[in-house]
């Protein structure tokens, strides 16, 4: 491992000399590679040069040590020995983590679904909840969120709703929130007070380039319909809303909240691209047999992944055995703790498959 973050060392040297050449600013391309690069391996090499730095003083203090020392100043140098190694076992740790294969989708930004499932009228409450969750969530983070289409019901619940986040790093803590959210609890649908278990199924796509996937106009079915605005004078009367279907899959997407109908024609060809990229990383996944497939699992629609138990106000993530209280906080938005886990989770089984 030192051998390589060398290496990266050595690297990052020579782009800092490239960067401060005068005649790289003339070819703007090659300039923003170089900048890129140079901003990606920053972090490490800091680190790398921190752990350098404690090391050395390790050696430094751990010399004094076998000096002669009054037993003060041998009380306080074995102190600072002892942090000092713990610090160094840390980055030590951090470093191993920083240099784990990246996903090349993590800094992208992300198209969120989440459908209503079992448990109709609730399960659709349900589904509204999480929705509204990940929003603020967003805003929390200080991303920013813009709905691409809806379904609402009656009483403020969605059977499906789809929404862009864009945010730095935003793919990366969200990519484990895809497959089953089940709730259990009394509806308030429910005059007989029975507790009843309804699920929905969230979805997180990175969002893809127009370079990444293309999509032959033949492979697409287009058609316009009106949006569901609403009700009176107020309803929308042009055909703004579209609807594609993918011919060779039979997937189907419809925007409708959008003003007009190229804008809405323009975020539907986003989210059938993402959710074709989408399949296509499950296939390659699925022939090298690990990635995702570890302890956080595929993050496939069929997974139950979490519960949120209202009558006990505890959510449990089943893949890492997490369980925490206080569920209207969560679904104010407070997961951070919950995404912070499962990342955790994620590089301990990277890094034990790199020892493997």
């Amino acid at each position: 491992m030192f051998e390589k973050l060398a290496e990266v060392e050595e690297l990052y040297a020579e782009l800092e000399r490239r960067m401060s050449d005068p005649s790289l600013v003339n070819d703007m391309s090659e300039y923003k590679r170089v900048h890129k690069q140079y901003s990606d391996l920053t972090e490490i090499v800091a680190k790398f040069r921190e752990y350098n730095d404690t090391d050395r003083q390790v050696d430094e203090t751990e010399e004094m040590l076998r000096g002669s020392l009054d037993d003060d100043m041998r009380d306080m140098a074995q102190s600072e020995f002892d942090e000092l190694r713990a610090k160094r076992a840390a980055l030590e740790q951090e470093m191993k983590v920083m240099l784990l294969p990246k996903d090349p989708n993590d800094e992208k930004d992300v198209i969120l679904e989440v459908r209503a499932a079992a448990g109709g009228e609730e399960a659709a409450l349900f589904a509204g909840e999480l929705f509204r969750m990940y929003m603020r969530y967003a805003e929390k983070r200080g991303w920013k969120y813009e709905l691409l289409n809806s379904n609402e019901t009656g009483i403020g619940g969605y059977k499906e709703a789809i929404m862009e986040i864009h945010g730095t790093g935003a793919f990366s803590a969200l990519k484990f929130e895809s497959g089953v959210h089940r709730v259990q609890r009394v509806p308030v649908t429910e005059s007989s007070g029975r507790l009843q278990t309804s699920t929905a199924t969230v979805m997180v796509m990175p969002e893809v380039e127009d370079i990444e996937i293309e999509i032959p106009d033949k492979d697409i079915k287009r058609e316009h319909t009106l949006s569901a605005g609403a009700g009176g004078q107020n309803v929308q009367k042009n055909e703004t809303a579209v609807r594609l279907t993918h011919l060779p899959t039979g997937i189907v997407v419809t925007c409708q909240d959008q003003r007009s109908q190229l804008q809405n024609y323009e975020k539907a060809i986003r989210v059938l691209k993402s959710r074709l990229y989408d399949i296509e990383l499950q296939k390659q996944e699925d022939s090298l047999g690990n990635t995702r497939k570890g302890l956080i699992g595929s993050g496939g629609r069929e997974e139950k992944i979490r519960t949120y138990n209202f009558p006990q106000d505890r959510l449990t993530d089943h893949r890492v055995g997490l369980t925490i209280h206080n569920l209207p906080l969560i679904l104010g938005g407070d997961i951070q703790h919950i995404i912070d886990t499962l990342v955790s989770a994620d590089q301990a089984e990277k890094l034990k498959q790199e020892v493997a």
